[in-house]
C-alpha cells in the first residue's frame, strides 16, 4: 500500500491540474480530489461531507464575489495590485493570517479583479475547524489531504451555512472563534443580497460586542451604500463605546464618498470622548479640507480637552501645507494652554521651515 500511496497523490495531482482549467475552481495539487454536485441542497451535502471525515479534510466550492476588490492571496485579505501573482497557497498552514509562497511559476497574473472566490472548510473528526477564502488564480497545495470539490452551490445557500458558524464561535473563547472569523469574512465577500441580511442581523445591539465589532469592519471595506447604511443606524444606536469606535474606522476604509460625512458628525457627536477622539484620529487619515476643518473645529468647539489634544494631533498628520500652517495658528491664538502646548510640539516634530520662523518670533518677545 505505501508504494501505491505516491502514485495516487499523483493521479489527484493531474485531476487538480485539468480542473483548473474550469474559471470557478483553483489549480489544486498534492490532494485527493473528489467531485460532487450540491444540486439537492448545500446544507445536505455539508452533512454528508462532515459524516464521512473523521481524518482531516477539505470541502470547496465557489461563489460569485463581491466586485471591486483585489485578489484574495490565501487567506482573509487581498492583494493591493489587481495584476499580482497570487503564488502558492499551503492550505495547511498553521498560521492564522495569509501564507503565500510566491514565485514565477506560481499563480496566475489577474488582469482585473476577480468576479469568483473559492470557499473552504476543514474539517476534523467530523467537526469543521477552519474556513479560509481565497481566489481561483491561486495555486493551492492541500498537503495531501482530501479534497471535495462541490460545483452547482447557491450563494444564498452558502451564506446561511457559513452563517451557522460565527454566532456561535464569537460566544465561545475557545477553537471555535477560528472558523467563526472565516466564516464572517467569506460572508462579506459573497456578491449576494443575502450577505447582506445576514450581516445585518449580526449588528443588532443583542449580538457579541465582538461580532459586532468585526462586521463593522466588513461592512465599511466590502458592502458599499448597504453597508454605510447599517453603520450610520450603530453609529447611532449601538450602546458600546468600543463598538462605535470601530464603526469610525469602518467609515475611514468605507469607498463611499458619505462616509466622510459620516465620519465628521461622529468627530463632532458622539456622546463618548474617546470614540470622538477615535473618529477625529481617522479623519487624520483623510486629506482635504473638508477632513481639516472638522478637526479645526474640535479643536475650538469640543468641550474636552483631552479631544482638542488629539485634534490636534490630528492636524499634525495633515499635509504639511495645510496642517502646519493651522498648527501654527493654534499655537499663537488658542486660549486653552494645554491645546497650544499640544501645538508647539507638534510643531517641533514637522521640521517644517515656516514652524522654525515661528519659534524665532516667539522667541524674540
Amino acid at each position: 500500500m505505501k508504494r501505491l500511496f505516491p502514485s495516487l497523490l499523483v493521479c489527484a495531482c493531474v485531476l487538480g491540474c485539468a480542473a483548473a482549467a474550469r474559471a470557478d475552481q483553483p489549480k489544486i495539487t498534492h490532494a485527493r480530489l473528489e467531485t460532487r454536485s450540491a444540486s439537492d441542497g448545500l446544507e445536505r451535502a455539508y452533512r454528508r461531507f462532515l459524516s464521512e471525515q473523521s481524518e482531516p479534510g477539505w470541502m470547496a466550492y465557489s461563489v460569485p464575489a463581491i466586485a471591486g476588490h483585489h485578489p484574495l492571496c490565501c487567506g482573509e485579505g487581498w492583494s493591493d495590485d489587481e495584476r499580482e501573482s497570487c503564488g502558492r497557497c499551503s492550505l495547511e498552514s498553521d498560521a492564522d493570517t495569509n501564507h503565500t509562497v510566491r514565485g514565477p511559476a506560481s499563480g496566475v497574473e489577474h488582469l482585473e479583479a476577480p468576479q469568483e472566490m473559492v470557499v473552504f472548510l476543514r474539517a476534523a473528526e467530523h467537526s469543521v475547524t477552519r474556513i479560509r477564502v481565497l481566489t481561483p488564480g491561486c495555486e493551492v497545495d492541500a498537503g495531501g489531504l482530501r479534497v471535495l470539490w462541490l460545483s452547482d452551490v447557491r450563494p444564498a445557500e452558502s451564506v446561511t451555512l457559513l452563517a451557522t458558524f460565527v454566532v456561535p464561535g464569537f460566544r465561545d473563547d475557545g477553537d471555535s472563534r477560528k472558523p467563526a472569523h472565516g466564516a464572517l469574512a467569506a460572508i462579506a465577500m459573497h456578491a449576494d443580497a443575502a450577505a447582506d441580511r445576514v450581516l445585518e442581523s449580526f449588528v443588532a445591539p443583542s449580538q457579541p460586542e465582538k461580532l459586532r465589532s468585526q462586521a463593522a469592519f466588513w461592512l465599511g471595506t466590502a458592502r458599499g451604500a448597504t453597508g454605510l447604511h447599517l453603520l450610520e443606524g450603530m453609529a447611532k444606536h449601538d450602546p458600546s463605546p468600543k463598538v462605535r469606535e470601530q464603526v469610525a474606522f469602518a467609515y475611514s476604509v468605507s469607498r463611499e464618498p458619505a462616509a466622510l460625512d459620516d465620519m465628521i458628525r461622529m468627530a463632532h457627536d458622539d456622546e463618548s470622548d474617546h470614540v470622538r477622539g477615535q473618529a477625529l484620529f481617522w479623519l487624520a487619515q483623510k486629506a482635504g479640507k473638508r477632513a481639516t476643518q472638522a478637526i479645526a473645529d474640535a479643536i475650538e468647539n469640543d468641550p474636552d480637552t483631552a479631544i482638542k489634544r488629539s485634534a490636534v494631533f490630528a492636524l499634525s498628520q495633515q499635509p504639511h501645507e495645510e496642517g502646519v500652517a493651522l498648527l501654527i495658528q493654534v499655537a499663537r491664538s488658542n486660549k486653552n494652554p494645554e491645546v497650544r502646548k499640544q501645538a508647539f510640539f507638534w510643531l517641533g516634530q514637522s521640521k517644517d521651515p515656516r514652524a522654525l520662523a515661528f519659534f524665532e518670533e516667539v522667541l524674540q518677545r
